[in-house]
Formats: C-alpha cells, sequence, structure tokens
C-alpha cells in the first residue's frame, strides 16, 4: 500500500511539473494584419520591396513569431497589428496566411487584413503610381481557355467552369471600402520623374494622368498576362463575373480570400495594390517587347509607388487600432 501511495505521489508531481512546462501563452489578440507577398533585401535600410515601408512603420521595436507553415516570421508590434511577408503567387501566399491563421499564437477572430503589394493596370484605367483598393477580387484562371484560331473569330477565348461559383470571385465588404477610400482620401501620392515621362507613351488620358487612389477589381492570376488581348479577356471575366472594371492585376488575394473564407471570413478583408507597370505596351512597343523591356525602356515609380501603398494604407490601420472600441465588432456603418 506505501508503495502504492509513492508511486501515486510520484506521478502528481510529474504531471504539475508537465502542466507548468506546456503551460500555453495567451495568443495575441491581433487587430490588424499586414500582408505583403515579397521583399527585395531587408526589411529595412536597403532597396524597398513591399514590406519595408509597413516595417519600417510599425515593425521596428515588434516581437518576432516564428509559425511552422510560413515562409517568414509574423512581427507583431504593441499595438496588435501584425504582419508578413507570404510569398509570392497562390499556393505561396495562401499557404502562408493559413498557417499563420490556424496558429495557436494568434487569435485572428476579429483581425482586419490588408493585402498589400504592386501589380499592374490596364492604361485606360490607371497609371503608373497609382494606389487601387480592391472592390471585388477575380481570379483570372478558374475557367477553360483555348487558341485565338480555335474559336469563332474575334470571341472571347474564355469561359467560366461551372462549379467554382463560390471561389472564382469575391466582393469586398462595401462599407469597409467606403472606410477606406474615405479615410485614405487626401493622401499624397509621391511620383517620379521617370514615371512622368514614361506616362507619356501611352495616348491614353488616365495612363497619362498623375497617380490617384481608386477602386476596382483585382485580377488574380498567377500568369503575368501582358497585352491589349488578355487585358481585354480580363475586363471580359470581370464583366461575366458581375464585378467592376479591372483595375489591378496580382498574383495572390482571391487564393487568400478562398483561405480567410474558410476560417475567419472575408468580412474584414481589404486589399490594397499600388500599379508599377501597364498591363500591356505603347503603340509602338509590342507585347514581348513590354515584357521583356530593353534597358532604359522600363517604367519608373516603384520605390515611390511601394511608399505611396503605405502612405494610404496607414491611414485605416490606424484608425482602426485608435478607435478599436467601435471596430472591434466589425466595420461601422459607414457616414461621413
Amino acid at each position: 500500500m506505501g508503495k502504492l501511495v509513492r508511486v501515486s505521489a510520484l506521478l502528481l508531481a510529474i504531471v504539475g511539473t508537465s502542466f507548468k512546462v506546456v503551460a500555453l501563452e495567451k495568443p495575441i489578440e491581433v487587430k490588424v494584419f499586414i500582408a505583403a507577398m515579397f521583399e527585395i533585401g531587408d526589411n529595412s535600410g536597403d532597396r524597398a520591396g513591399e514590406f519595408q515601408y509597413w516595417y519600417e512603420r510599425y515593425f521596428k521595436n515588434s516581437n518576432i513569431v516564428q509559425v511552422k507553415g510560413a515562409l517568414n516570421p509574423v512581427y507583431c508590434n504593441q499595438d496588435a497589428v501584425c504582419g508578413s511577408v507570404l510569398g509570392m503567387g497562390k499556393v505561396g501566399s495562401s499557404a502562408s496566411i493559413q498557417a499563420i491563421v490556424l496558429s495557436d499564437k494568434f487569435d485572428m477572430s476579429q483581425s482586419y487584413f490588408v493585402i498589400s503589394g504592386v501589380g499592374g493596370t490596364p492604361p485606360n484605367k490607371g497609371t503608373i503610381g497609382d494606389v487601387s483598393w480592391g472592390s471585388w477580387l477575380v481570379d483570372y484562371d478558374l475557367g477553360h481557355r483555348w487558341k485565338p484560331e480555335e474559336g469563332p473569330a474575334g470571341q472571347p477565348t474564355f469561359m467560366p467552369r461551372k462549379g467554382y461559383e463560390s471561389i472564382r470571385r469575391y466582393q469586398l465588404n462595401p462599407a469597409l471600402l467606403d472606410w477606406s477610400l474615405y479615410l485614405s482620401q487626401g493622401v499624397e501620392l509621391k511620383d517620379s520623374d521617370g514615371a512622368k515621362a514614361y506616362r507619356m507613351r501611352y495616348p491614353q488620358k488616365a495612363a497619362r494622368s498623375l497617380p490617384t487612389i481608386n477602386k476596382g477589381t483585382h485580377m488574380t492570376g498567377d500568369t503575368f498576362f501582358h497585352g491589349p488581348g488578355l487585358s481585354q479577356e480580363a475586363q471580359y471575366i470581370a464583366s461575366s463575373y458581375g464585378a467592376d472594371d479591372y483595375v489591378i492585376t496580382e498574383m495572390e488575394a482571391a487564393a487568400i480570400a478562398q483561405v480567410l473564407s474558410r476560417s475567419v471570413g472575408t468580412e474584414r478583408l481589404m486589399s490594397l495594390r499600388g500599379a508599377v507597370n501597364f498591363d500591356q505596351g505603347h503603340p509602338n512597343e509590342s507585347t514581348l517587347a513590354h515584357l521583356d523591356p530593353a534597358p532604359g525602356e522600363t517604367a519608373g515609380g516603384f520605390a515611390e509607388t511601394v511608399e505611396n501603398i503605405v502612405l494610404v494604407g496607414e491611414k485605416v490601420v490606424d484608425h482602426i487600432v485608435q478607435n478599436w472600441a467601435q471596430w472591434r465588432q466589425g466595420p461601422p456603418p459607414f457616414t461621413k
């Protein structure tokens, strides 16, 4: 009997010790999560990619959280603003965001998400340096395609595939979009002499304009499509899905939206993109030349555009954090 008591006491001691060792820290209740896709070098002090200006604005003195399955660490500051570089393309970005959202290190049940990155724009809808808030996210790839000569002359070469209705397009929360446009209005966007000169190669009024903040459909495709024909096809797809005009081509947003729709929902999702190129060449430039430009023929304004994205986005991030009591349960009804 005495031996049994001693064994029981030992087990209790071991169990008690184990509870102390495996006690979990309270998860970070994330208010805003900022998702970039790539960084060129370091997070600070060199040529900026999609994350550097966010990092310097919010994460220089933040906690670093390693997450299994995510491409890069997650940075979280004292205001519960977190961010990470997810990786480019649908698979890379969605794998990272799924690992992060499902991690027990975070509570993202009330988080707002900002997908932040660069993209291209059709010259009849925007220009280099523009910053665009997404109203719809549309998947460019989900469907059937064929060579033009194998179908009716002059007709579209794309048909939506049945069965993908719920994942091929996402309308983002209209109230949150209205708030984003309202809070970021009046931001003075940066520009460059190189971008100004490059715009003049295009005859379209929108292409020649100075950078503005706009909204529209963000078209997600793993393909870097170029040329007026594929640009028209992207617009055809957006129209077929009942979405707004296509204004930005990018590679991740619809895939990230699908992950969030399965976990925390998309009601607090924002897509923020800066235009660093046109999706087609100017009238005196072939599509292949535009795709692989000669030295001195590239569009300027990349550095200015990645900074513009953060100048616009921080207005919304800061407002949400500073007014968390009103935003915690969801976007308030929009009133000016």
